[in-house]
Order: C-alpha cells, then sequence, then structure tokens
C-alpha cells in the first residue's frame, strides 16, 4: 500500500511531475494519530540533517507526535496524503495551542529520565 505522490516543483531545476513514494508504516501511524487525536492537526516539517526530516505533528488537541522520513520532498507529500493536516511553522499560536501527553518529556528524554546520579562534567576540571 504505498502511496504516491506528484510533486510539481519548478523553477529551480529539480523534478517536475516525479513521483515520490510515501513510506506504508508512516502513512499509518499519522493518520493513526490524526484519527486519535482531533481528526485535524498541523505539521511542522523540519529538515534534520543527513537522518532525514522530522514531521512533527501537533493534534486539534495540542497532542505532539512525530514521524522521521528520509527527505523533504517525501514530507511534504506524506502530509497532502492524510487529510485533516495543514502545514504550519512554529509561530506562537501553535506553540501555545501544544499540549503534551502525560510522561511525554520521559519518553523524549530516554535513559536520562530514570536517572538519580549524573557523573559530573567532563570538563569540569577546566572550570578551576
Amino acid at each position: 500500500m504505498t502511496t504516491e505522490a506528484e510533486m510539481t516543483a519548478g523553477d529551480d531545476g529539480k523534478a517536475v511531475g516525479a513521483k515520490v513514494e510515501v513510506p506504508p508504516r508512516a502513512l499509518s501511524a499519522v493518520k493513526t494519530f490524526v484519527g486519535e487525536h482531533g481528526g485535524t492537526g498541523n505539521v511542522v516539517i523540519q529538515p534534520i540533517g543527513r537522518v532525514g526530516t522530522r514531521v512533527t505533528l501537533v493534534g486539534a488537541d495540542g497532542v505532539l507526535g512525530d514521524q522521521v522520513v528520509e527527505n523533504n520532498d517525501i514530507a511534504h507529500a506524506l502530509v497532502a496524503a492524510v487529510d485533516g493536516l495543514t502545514e504550519s511553522e512554529w509561530d506562537r499560536e501553535l506553540v501555545s495551542s501544544v499540549n503534551p501527553a502525560p510522561g511525554h518529556w520521559k519518553k523524549m528524554a530516554g535513559w536520562v529520565a530514570h536517572q538519580t546520579r549524573f557523573p559530573k562534567a567532563r570538563n569540569a576540571a577546566s572550570e578551576k
């Protein structure tokens, strides 16, 4: 169930009309997220270097979600393939609407969230 979207860039010399395949797992995850969080949402597309592009989702209820895809073209095609999504930027209105789910900070912190002791900073000796 690979979804393809036609891209129509243009003046910058990049491929016009090239088909972009949206990964089925990412498409399924985004559709599920939108369905579980109000049926609509905003999306912020953020390139993150060689890893790819982060598609940050903000549901209608303010809950955050994200997917990482290979590049910007796939990210834009993913947004176009899901009804109810609006591409946005991190502006005051969007940031103030975000309502992270309980425990979201622990999920994002990973192993650090469960630590009670932290090692001294590596550069502590140079601070004297």
